[in-house]
């Protein structure tokens, strides 16, 4: 085989090909191995993202096909599915032996052992159909269907899709300067600098960093360009709950370029913020960035990070911001600095236990209310509500189980 077709093409996957998807599965958090493996190459993205190596992509490739696996809201038809996807999930996933799973499944170990075998099958045939369709794509670009494909491949949307974004608490006063330090050779050939005002307290809101510094740059970039004369401001407001930024200036002609494009706009809609342009007095125009918008905030704590990895895919793109930890002690810290909408909490974490970190949270004010959904191996829903979890759900969970708590308890629609 050469380097650049780790596999041949047939229809269906050969054995070398289900069995590096086996190895894969076996080592989903051992990047190293993931790393060696050709099934990284083969899977190897067209765009790599910083600081994401091809054994990360791999391992979303094996998340995103064990999802597509399961069966959805349960029917007669689809308890296979179900068993497989459970399966899946829980050896692989979760990382608990087979002999564990088949217990919690009520299953014998050779009916574990064999259902597993065509869930990674069936992992295996989900991947070969993915990069089969890859490759027969490839050779098609020519003429005028080149052309469509190169604008619909350069679209902004298409552009944006390929972005992955990961929320983290930050003080967003820190990005601010960051990026007005950036613009300031081309403050300086205008003649201009921005009138900052902004609080002496770390004002700490949700973002992805790189998304962010990218907006702020560009925005900051444009606003010297289409200012006059009078020097542009920046002012970072923080009322109860609500964190805005508000960039003001005095156009030097009217009708120019809008500020705010199609790329900020849905840079913006991913971080979960609202942009809008104002009118202000004596010819004053405005962009208002409200960082906290409108979408729900949900915290994701669990030290398996297979697992958070694939619940943030669950819920991004439901009306909702994900934000993610694998440490007890940081998701406790993070949830009191970003007080979520909700929190899905594992309790068996090293350090400090869901359990503890239940209590804590139950007994502070500012998250007393915070409706918080236990997800547990252990079956102990009456543990669970008597510590003060709103919901309770054992592993392993759904896409479908978890959406229907959050819409339940009118998180997201």
């Amino acid at each position: 085989m050469s380097q650049n077709e780790p596999f041949p093409n047939p229809t269906e996957p050969p054995e070398a090909f289900v069995e590096q998807v086996k190895q894969a599965l076996e080592h989903l958090y051992d990047f190293t191995f993931l790393q060696r493996l050709p099934l990284a190459a083969a899977f190897a993205p067209a765009r790599p993202l910083a600081n994401q190596t091809l054994g990360h992509h791999l391992r979303r490739e094996l998340i995103t096909a064990i999802e597509a696996i399961s069966p959805g809201p349960r029917s007669a038809s689809q308890v296979s599915d179900a068993r497989l996807y459970n399966l899946l999930q829980l050896r692989y996933i979760e990382g608990i032996t087979v002999q564990d799973a088949a217990n919690r499944l009520g299953l014998s170990a050779r009916q574990a052992h064999r259902s597993l075998r065509r869930g990674e099958e069936s992992v295996a045939a989900i991947l070969w159909s993915r990069r089969r369709g890859d490759a027969q794509a490839a050779p098609v670009a020519e003429g005028e269907m080149a052309l469509s494909s190169a604008r619909e491949l350069s679209s902004v949307a298409a552009e944006i899709s390929l972005l992955e974004t990961h929320l983290e608490p930050l003080d967003v006063r820190g990005l601010l300067r960051e990026a007005l330090k950036s613009v300031t050779p081309l403050a300086e050939q205008h003649g201009l600098a921005f009138v900052v005002q902004m609080p002496d307290e770390p004002v700490v809101v949700s973002v992805d960093t790189a998304v962010a510094r990218q907006i702020f740059a560009s925005l900051f970039s444009r606003i010297l360009r289409a200012a006059g004369q009078e020097p542009p401001a920046l002012r970072l407001n923080v009322r109860q709950d609500q964190v805005t930024l508000t960039l003001s200036y005095v156009p030097a002609r009217s009708g120019g370029a809008p500020i705010v494009d199609e790329v900020i706009d849905q840079l913006a809609t991913r971080l979960g913020w609202v942009v809008r342009p104002e009118l202000g007095v004596n010819g004053r125009q405005a962009i208002v960035i409200n960082f906290t918008g409108y979408n729900a905030l949900i915290l994701v704590v669990d030290d398996n990070e297979g697992l958070v990895e694939l619940l943030d895919r669950y819920l991004t793109g439901h009306d909702c911001r994900v934000v993610t930890s694998t440490s007890g002690p940081e998701g406790l810290k993070l949830a009191q600095e970003l007080l979520p909408d909700a929190i899905i909490l594992d309790v068996m974490m090293p350090g400090a236990s869901g359990w503890e970190i239940l209590q804590t949270l139950r007994s502070q004010p500012p998250t007393a209310t915070i409706p918080i959904i236990v997800c547990s191996v252990f079956n102990d829903p009456e543990l669970a509500y008597s510590l003060g979890a709103t919901r309770f759900h054992s592993k392993p969970i759904t896409r479908d189980t978890i959406l229907a708590t959050l819409r339940e308890l009118e998180i997201v629609r």
